[in-house]
């Protein structure tokens, strides 16, 4: 099976840096305008099966790049819950000793009121065990960076990168060759791509 990883177009918190995981807030009007150049100057891989978050800017993003609805949602693939550190940015949180503690975790615990690393990472693993159970030869699923930067990692910890390194750019991602086995775990990526 090839799962195709689209990360989703810029956002007004993307362009301002501001933490924006579960608030659902649209594609600005650069990050369409950035997606449509994208769908003229890029050929997409076919996907059989559509599938997004749910979140608004997942949605819109599909809409441009393949014209399509989604056929499933997987809240899943939803980005991090950053809790109270949504829709605010590094500068408005650095005298905040709670953040100041997520940082220095390497943001492995839990944002006040959001998810500690690991429930967002059991989280992503079990929404690609359901992907597993789809009959298809190929799937896009337009998503959020740090749910692909952590799939990738996941699925290819042989590749050592850090997890900005895997973090795609607004519209691009990954194809994986992927195999499952009969409980509908990965049995082993086979390779990927970037697209």
């Amino acid at each position: 099976m090839i799962l195709i990883f689209i990360r989703h177009g810029a956002t007004e918190a993307n362009e301002k840096r501001i933490y924006c995981g579960f608030t659902d807030i649209p594609l600005s009007e650069v990050g369409k305008a950035a997606l449509f150049r994208l769908r003229l100057n890029q050929i997409y891989y076919p996907a059989d099966i559509c599938v997004t978050s749910g979140m608004k800017r997942a949605n819109e993003t599909l809409r441009i790049l393949y014209e399509k609805e989604p056929y499933l949602i997987l809240e899943e693939f939803k980005e991090f819950n950053f809790g109270e550190f949504e829709m605010k940015s590094h500068d408005e949180l650095c005298s905040s000793a709670d953040y100041i503690q997520w940082i220095e975790s390497n943001c492995e615990t839990a944002c006040p009121g959001g998810e500690n690393r690991a429930d967002f990472i059991n989280r992503i693993v079990a929404g690609l065990a359901r992907l597993a159970q789809l009959d298809a030869d190929s799937i896009v699923i337009v998503c959020h960076g740090g749910v692909i930067a952590d799939i990738m990692a996941f699925l290819f910890p042989d590749e050592q990168r850090l997890f900005y390194e895997w973090q795609p750019d607004f519209g691009r991602g990954y194809a994986v060759e992927i195999e499952w086995n009969n409980e509908y775990g990965v049995e082993r990526a086979v390779t990927f791509w970037d697209i």
